[in-house]
């Protein structure tokens, strides 16, 4: 754990504990996370569905083993400077597997991360997702906070009880989860205000959305109720997906590569691979 992890977990906990709403920037990889970077927003998300495409190319499907996701997240954290969210999922398995994720993704650089109450992977024979018993959920949030070693570092309750088992049952959770004493409450199927405020009501603890309907996508009216992060969607890696088969189906079909639409310019790519720093240090340290 170095100390430039903490330094931007305590910026991730002062956007929770600020008066406003953000969206964070959905990142992939070291290039995404530069870019978002460069682009001001305040932090990154890396989501467990992403991971999924980006490093097995398959759907979100819990098949993404823990090394396998904390050595992404390592790498985006080395790129940067960003406070990174990560969508821990389950905590790949039970309470004590919380704990070997918590100090995994720690010692990754995550300045915040989510452990869901979804029972996962899908077990045989159930057509639709349900949710752990809550005493479940509670005793993996308390081993996530008792395995943390930085207290810098943000443990976050999920749960897509809204979704699954409607209002109330989402209400009983999140009390359960906020007396653990976890930092933030992420919610996962909010479709309404009347929702968002029954939970807002319910407790104290700041909200994280998984993404609301367009009509409630009003950052002013989500801060007024403790949400201080709302998700968008994770429409930088769909881009990037569509981009790459766009170039390579044109590619294949004659274009020449002069005429591809939509390739990075050199200056973008040189800035955002550092080229100017590393001829200095070729410079420096190499000789030339």
């Amino acid at each position: 754990m170095g100390v430039s992890w903490t330094a931007r977990r305590e910026r991730f906990r002062s956007l929770l504990e600020g008066p406003g709403c953000i969206h964070p920037a959905s990142v992939f990889d070291p290039l995404s996370a530069r870019m978002a970077e460069e682009l001001g927003f305040e932090c990154s998300m890396f989501a467990g569905s992403v991971a999924a495409l980006v490093v097995l190319g398959a759907p979100d499907l819990i098949l993404l083993t823990l090394t396998e996701f904390a050595a992404q997240a390592y790498r985006i954290n080395r790129a940067g400077e960003l406070p990174l969210l990560v969508d821990a999922d389950h905590g790949y398995g039970n309470a004590l597997n919380v704990m070997r994720t918590i100090e995994e993704l720690e010692a990754a650089g995550v300045a915040g991360l989510t452990i869901e109450d979804t029972l996962l992977p899908r077990p045989f024979g159930e057509a639709t997702p349900r949710l752990v018993p809550v005493e479940e959920g509670v005793g993996k949030m308390r081993a996530a906070l008792a395995a943390r070693r930085d207290p810098a570092l943000a443990i976050i309750g999920r749960t897509s009880a809204p979704r699954i088992a409607g209002i109330e049952a989402a209400v009983e959770r999140a009390i359960a989860y906020e007396r653990t004493g976890v930092d933030a409450l992420f919610l996962v199927g909010i479709e309404s205000w009347v929702q968002l405020d029954a939970l807002a009501e319910a407790v104290m603890l700041p909200l994280i959305l998984g993404g609301v309907p367009a009509e409630m996508m009003d950052r002013a009216a989500l801060a007024a109720r403790r949400v201080r992060i709302c998700l968008q969607g994770h429409q930088p890696v769909m881009a990037a997906i569509a981009a790459t088969y766009e170039a390579l189906k044109a590619l294949r079909a004659g274009t020449a590569p002069r005429d591809l639409p939509g390739v990075a310019p050199p200056d973008l790519v040189k800035r955002l691979s550092r080229e100017t720093d590393y001829a200095r240090w070729t410079e420096t340290f190499l000789g030339g």
